[in-house]
């Protein structure tokens, strides 16, 4: 596999929502837990810590979250796991148009961009019509389906 990954599309400025929004929850978080459990001093200079870094250490990953191409395969990084498949493991890349169902409602959530692989096994992606890399940008969605579909095609017939 390579070690160079292009991601075929820029994030949308809703990551920076997210990681903005994370920061006063987790303050809130702390301030919470530092008066149930009366905590001071050096105690809650730890939980402080500690909350410090989970936020930059998500921060961080919720920027990398993504689909990345490549000559031989793609790669999928998730929040809390990355996972790569070889083109040659691919057999298709498609959209799905995704619902869940509520009791006795299916509500739909939108389409997403779903890799099937040669065993029959589908493997979901980031990319969500819906999501904060695409909300009012559809045609970046649809551009970067196109591109995955093209780059797979290439490296399965070329």
């Amino acid at each position: 596999m390579p070690e160079t990954w292009t991601r075929p599309y820029e994030p949308g400025a809703g990551r920076w929502l997210v990681i903005a929004w994370e920061a006063p929850a987790l303050a809130l978080l702390g301030w919470s837990t530092a008066r149930k459990f009366a905590l001071s001093g050096t105690g809650v200079w730890i939980m402080v810590a500690v909350l410090a870094a989970i936020w930059l250490i998500g921060a961080w990953r919720i920027l990398r979250m993504g689909v990345y191409a490549g000559a031989d395969g793609v790669l999928i990084r998730g929040l809390l796991r990355s996972r790569t498949l070889r083109w040659q493991e691919v057999a298709h890349v498609h959209l799905h148009k995704a619902t869940h169902r509520l009791g006795p409602w299916e509500i739909e959530s939108g389409l997403t961009v779903l890799i099937e692989r040669r065993d029959g096994s589908m493997v979901n992606t980031e990319l969500w019509a819906q999501g904060v890399d695409f909300h009012r940008r559809p045609r970046v969605f649809r551009a970067v389906y196109r591109e995955l579909r093209a780059l797979h095609l290439d490296a399965v017939t070329g």
